[in-house]
């Protein structure tokens, strides 16, 4: 779930002028008006400027591949040479939050164009959500200090999709005082919005739909493009028609995520996640906590509902004490770690408090679920968080398009458990085993044919030079590995490998 910035050095040669976050907040959104609106259309085109000379409108593909290999040599082979020109803009609509409140939110429009057949006529549009952040600025048009942006646009903008990624609402400028984080009713409706008003700019800024939709997100997005495309089949099913789902390194299986930490496996980075998880399903039904102190150690608990997304990064958040970066359980606190990996997890100084999650376990212990894989979500938990959980998990449909879930195995942020479990549930309840496809990147190829190979051989590549570099620099090359698993280690590969899907159920 954790967005981390990934590993391109911010392609520091180019300098594009950041919209939003930091910047001047512009009009005040009326948010009485329909969802969807897009409040200036057209919208704001971002500037690239240079040393010398005009600012340009444009990202030019063999100057953008230059950057990318500049930034990260090699890179481009991941990604693909660029072939298309990119000029990216800066939207503002109105939206819902995880209470059905009226609020806005923001996002970008990444348009390519050029010569090249990919990039010229009427184009598919990808609808992209993007992972976990702390950062209360993030802006997916803010190539400059977004290196996920910068990803996004090399795989999907420079090969030839329209690219729309919301910003979430609470993120940037929006009014919104938290982020609905892993709601997964709000989420899809704010990506179903954020598209909405995209497609009010397309006819202004030179975008041309092919009517062609395809769905992507990583960790956190993974979760929140699976949710849109069950919204878009089930409630919006007269509106959108899409093509394809690719999730990568998502949470899917939230109650199965949920219970596994509370039973003594923590996930990496969970002292963030899981106030942000906490507060927004509070904020969206009640009913987990009368005080955040029910949950919290005192030391705490003041606060921490406006913690995140903020000002403070991860590691501010850990060094200023705001949260431990580990100790998500008391030492003494039983059941102890499952295996001696999670050990880390238990210790001084913990976030959660031990009668809370001793009443989350014996709740499990009296209304379990999971317990058929092929009906996880037949139970009925009492405590506010499990029932959250139950809510917002995401095996309890079918989807009625090809599918791609790619992670790596051994993810230690969002374990791969999940997209096992999801895609087993998919499987048992209908879904044409033609229609799913699995990747674990961080596996051999099957054969010379494997479609996967590259990504495989990369991904491989890659992990063996993380820890070359942890032996020569006498670090413990385990820990380096899973300290970039999850945020730059994955998601190139994932990335490539589901454009490649995506390219390939289009051409049919």
């Amino acid at each position: 779930m954790r967005h981390y910035q990934l590993t391109l050095g911010l392609l520091s040669a180019m300098v594009l002028s950041a919209c939003g976050g930091s910047g001047s907040p512009g009009p005040t959104i009326d948010t009485s008006v329909a969802r969807g609106t897009l409040v200036a259309n057209p919208p704001n085109l971002v500037p690239i400027p240079q040393a010398s000379g005009p600012a340009l409108t444009k990202l030019d593909p063999v100057v953008f591949g230059a950057m990318l290999e500049a930034a990260k040599p090699g890179f481009t082979q991941v990604t693909g040479v660029p072939k298309c020109a990119i000029s990216t803009y800066y939207m503002k609509y109105t939206t819902v939050g995880g209470a059905n409140e009226p609020t806005d939110a923001t996002g970008a429009i990444m348009v390519p164009s050029g010569s090249d057949p990919a990039c010229a006529g009427p184009r598919p549009v990808l609808l992209y959500a993007h992972g976990t952040t702390v950062d209360k600025t993030f802006n997916m048009a803010n190539l400059r200090d977004n290196a996920e942006a910068t990803m996004v646009a090399a795989m999907y903008a420079a090969q030839g999709f329209i690219v729309v990624a919301s910003n979430y609402a609470g993120y940037d400028v929006s009014s919104l005082s938290y982020h609905p984080y892993l709601n997964a009713e709000q989420q899809a409706n704010d990506m179903v919005d954020s598209l909405r008003a995209a497609r009010k700019a397309f006819p202004n800024i030179g975008a041309q739909d092919s009517g062609k939709l395809v769905i992507a997100g990583y960790s956190q997005g993974g979760h929140v493009a699976m949710a849109t495309q069950r919204a878009m089949q089930t409630t919006y099913s007269s509106e959108f028609k899409v093509s394809a789902l690719a999730g990568m390194s998502g949470p899917y299986a939230m109650a199965l995520l949920g219970d596994a930490v509370f039973a003594g496996s923590p996930n990496a980075g969970g002292t963030v996640f899981f106030p942000m998880i906490t507060t927004s399903w509070q904020k969206s039904y009640g009913g987990l906590y009368s005080t955040p102190g029910d949950i919290y150690e005192d030391k705490y608990a003041a606060g921490i509902e406006s913690l995140i997304p903020g000002a403070l990064s991860f590691s501010d958040l850990f060094t200023t004490g705001k949260l431990p970066a580990t100790a998500l359980f008391a030492k003494n606190s039983m059941p102890g770690p499952s295996t001696p990996a999670f050990s880390v997890f238990f210790g001084d100084g913990n976030l959660i408090k031990t009668s809370y999650r001793n009443a989350y376990l014996a709740d499990a212990q009296q209304n379990p679920c999971n317990v058929n894989p092929a009906d996880p979500l037949n139970c009925t938990p009492a405590n506010g968080l499990r029932k959250a959980g139950v809510k917002n998990d995401l095996r309890n449909y079918v989807p009625n398009v090809p599918v791609m879930l790619c992670g790596g195995g051994s993810d230690p942020t969002v374990f791969f458990v999940s997209t096992q479990a999801t895609a087993g549930f998919f499987l048992a309840k209908g879904l044409p085993a033609a229609a799913l496809t699995t990747l674990d990147v961080d596996t051999s190829p099957t054969s010379a044919a494997d479609p996967f190979a590259a990504a495989k051989i990369g991904f491989a590549q890659v992990k063996t030079a993380t820890i070359n570099a942890a032996i020569a620099a006498k670090q413990d090359p385990a820990a380096a590995v899973a300290s970039v698993y999850h945020g730059a280690l994955v998601p190139p590969f994932c990335n490539a490998a589901a454009r490649g899907f995506f390219q390939q159920v289009l051409a049919k």
